[in-house]
Order: structure tokens, then C-alpha cells, then sequence
């Protein structure tokens, strides 16, 4: 099953039929997880980081992209009435157990009580979706996106995004009137500032719940972008990771995906048309089978 066939038409461009590309923009990022830089470009020990001339790209983690979609895609199950999968292992050693337990009396149940045979048996479907166990992978599978500060060179196709790499530096200063603000600590943070881009999901076995659930998440995380809980990354108290995101509309082919992100380019007929579809017919049926598969249970 694809995409297109969940959505009730053919598939007319060359994007692989499992996938599925969230937009997003954010003013800036900050990744606790690590930035992946092409610094290694800058040769001849010419290279400045904060230097605002520099045209260097990169690579976001999947893992802080991941966490942060899991989270919207749990808060969605559990309005709706159903329990998530919580992340941590159910037999772990948990450094804080009081904050685990408040956690399952807070809309989780533990990793895996919701399938007898992780090897077999769907689970709910938080668990379906992310996996649980180290044989046992999820069904989707989330990509690191590849940004760089020249657009000319960014594939949207590809997950790839625009956007600029710069270290910061935050000095703690001395509050004595004496000292003339004298640095005490200085901290260096990797960012990029002024993402734009899409997000590359691949599902191995695509159900309608995943689009719902997909769909509904990407909604959520939207309309709660400023909450300090659904921020993306690291900094939020500096304004880092608040991110505008939207599911980019399944029906659209590839060069209706590229369109989507022409700053000299609208909408065409043709995807005025698919939008008017998936808001109308094939959202609503997606939508429908994820409270049916949470109404169901495990």
C-alpha cells in the first residue's frame, strides 16, 4: 500500500511512494545533539566561525527531529483518549523514578505492555510506528535533513533545507559594578538561523493511522509551537526552536513538491485541486482510521 493508493489516486511524479515531507521554518535552531558542519572546507587556516561571510552546510541529526515529532504524535493519542508507549525502557534503572511513574499516571503505559509478542504483534500505535525493542524497528523511518546557506543548491526532493550555520557565544558576566561586566564562563552553541526546508519521512509499511496520526501531530506541534514542552532543540529560553511545520500535501507530485518552496512561483490549478481533495476527502478518511486503531486499543 502507498500513499497514493490511502489517498484514492495514482501516483504522477518520481517521489518514492512511501514518503511523506513535512515543511519546516524556524528563525533558529539549536541542536543539542550536534550540528554535522562542512567546515573542513575552509582551508589554509582561513576559517572563522563566527565569521558571517561563511558559506558552510551541514547536517541536522535525525535524533533531536525525531524526539520532537514523537512527542507531538503522543500528545495526539492521548486527546484522543488512548495511552502512549512511554520512550524509556519499562525494566531500566531510572535515575528519577518518581518523574517515570507520574509519566504512566499522565497518559503512558510501559514500553511494550501493549503487545505479548514485540516480534509479532502491532502494539499500539506510538509502538508500531517508532518500534520498541533493538530487533524489533519502527515503521517509519526519520531522516537527518541536509541544509546549506545557498538555495540554488538545496534538493527538497531530498529532505534538504535552507539555512545558515553559525557558532554563537554566551558570555556569563560578572553582575559586580566593579568588574565591568568581566566574563565568568563563556559557552560556545553551534545553530543554524533561518531554516526552511523539508523533512523526509520513509514509511517501511505504510497504514492510514500513520498519515492520520502523521497529520494530526504535525497540526499539533504547529499550533503549539511557542509551548516550552513541543520547542525543537536546545536554547529555548533564547529563543531557539520554535518551529512553524506543516505536512506538505501528500497528493502533490515532484514538481508540485519544488513548487511549493519557489519564492516566485503559486499554486497551480492542479494543486489548488489535490488540497481541496486531501482537506475534503482523504484527511478526513485517515483521520477516521487513527481514532478507530486508538478506540481499538493494543
Amino acid at each position: 500500500m502507498t500513499i497514493h493508493d490511502i489517498a484514492g489516486v495514482e501516483p504522477s511524479g518520481t517521489i518514492a511512494s512511501r514518503d511523506a515531507f513535512v515543511r519546516i521554518r524556524t528563525d533558529l535552531l539549536v541542536i543539542g545533539d550536534s550540528i554535522m558542519t562542512d567546515r573542513h572546507h575552509a582551508s589554509n587556516n582561513n576559517y572563522r566561525d563566527d565569521d558571517p561571510q561563511n558559506q558552510i552546510g551541514g547536517i541536522i541529526p535525525a535524533f533531536p527531529l525525531s524526539g520532537w515529532l514523537r512527542h507531538g504524535m503522543e500528545r495526539v493519542v492521548q486527546e484522543a483518549g488512548g495511552t502512549a508507549c512511554h520512550p524509556g525502557e519499562a525494566d531500566a534503572n531510572f535515575k528519577k523514578r518518581d518523574v517515570y511513574d507520574r509519566d504512566l499516571e499522565a497518559g503512558y503505559h510501559e514500553k511494550g505492555a501493549c503487545v505479548d509478542d514485540p516480534t509479532t504483534d502491532p502494539g499500539c500505535v506510538i509502538f508500531d510506528l517508532f518500534g520498541g525493542f533493538s530487533d524489533r524497528p519502527g515503521k517509519v523511518m526519520r531522516r537527518p535533513i541536509r541544509f546549506s546557506p545557498v538555495r540554488s543548491t538545496v534538493d527538497y526532493t531530498r529532505g534538504q533545507a535552507e539555512g545558515h550555520y553559525r557558532r554563537l557565544n554566551r558570555n556569563v558576566v560578572s553582575r559586580n559594578p566593579d568588574d565591568d561586566r568581566q566574563p565568568l564562563r563563556n559557552a560556545e552553541l553551534d545553530a543554524v538561523a533561518n531554516l526552511d526546508g523539508a523533512w523526509h519521512l520513509s514509511f517501511r509499511e505504510l497504514k492510514p493511522e500513520f498519515l492520520g496520526l502523521l497529520a494530526e501531530a504535525v497540526d499539533f506541534l504547529d499550533a503549539h509551537a511557542t509551548g516550552f514542552m513541543h520547542q525543537l532543540g536546545g536554547a529555548r529560553n533564547f529563543g531557539a526552536g520554535i518551529v512553524d511545520c506543516d505536512l506538505i500535501n501528500p497528493l502533490y507530485d515532484e514538481s508540485e513538491l519544488k513548487r511549493v518552496f519557489d519564492r516566485h512561483a503559486s499554486p497551480t490549478d492542479a494543486m489548488d485541486r489535490k488540497d481541496d481533495r486531501w482537506a475534503d476527502e482523504h484527511r478526513p478518511a485517515v483521520v477516521e482510521a487513527l481514532h478507530r486503531r486508538i478506540e481499538e486499543g493494543p
